[in-house]
């Protein structure tokens, strides 16, 4: 049950029980899944669900050395609410990792022309269905933000390098 605790957790899932060919644990990180598979994927079984408050996000334009950074936010400001999933992976030696990843769709009007996809967004009050028991429902929220809603402005000064 959701209880709206904040928890530090790790960026990238780990499939649990995934295995190769060889029966050996995947060791690869799923840091975004797609809306379309996650409730379908034998690499998502058991996984449980969260929201990620952001002010805001970036995505890159552009050819290598040369792009450009566009922060992507609420027009009237606030928090938006991205849908994930969550996992604890036990990693060798015994330490148990909590992840999560972001739940991805087909982008908005808004975000199509810089970025092929683009996580979902929950209303506030869509919150509590994400975070509930019924997967319908929850499922019946994976589809992309209205268009008009997104504020999408070129990121001036951005001090990290691009992707």
């Amino acid at each position: 049950m959701f209880d709206g605790a904040l928890r530090h957790m790790r960026w990238g899932i780990v499939p649990v029980g995934r295995v190769n060919a060889r029966g050996r644990p995947v060791m690869e990180q799923i840091i975004n899944a797609r809306s379309e598979t996650v409730f379908d994927k034998s690499a998502f079984d058991g996984v449980g669900r969260a929201i990620i408050p952001v002010e805001g996000w970036y995505e890159w334009t552009g050819e290598k050395r040369r792009k450009t950074a566009w922060r992507i936010a609420s027009k009237g400001g606030g928090l938006l609410y991205f849908a994930a999933i969550t996992d604890v992976w036990t990693a060798p030696g015994g330490l148990e990792v909590p992840q999560v990843a972001a739940v991805t769709c087909p982008p908005n009007a808004d975000v199509e022309p810089i970025h092929h996809r683009m996580g979902v967004l929950l209303n506030q009050e869509d919150v509590s269905t994400w975070m509930g028991e019924d997967i319908e429902a929850a499922r019946a929220l994976m589809k992309p933000w209205p268009a008009g809603r997104l504020s999408i402005e070129e990121a001036q000064d951005v001090d990290w390098a691009a992707p």
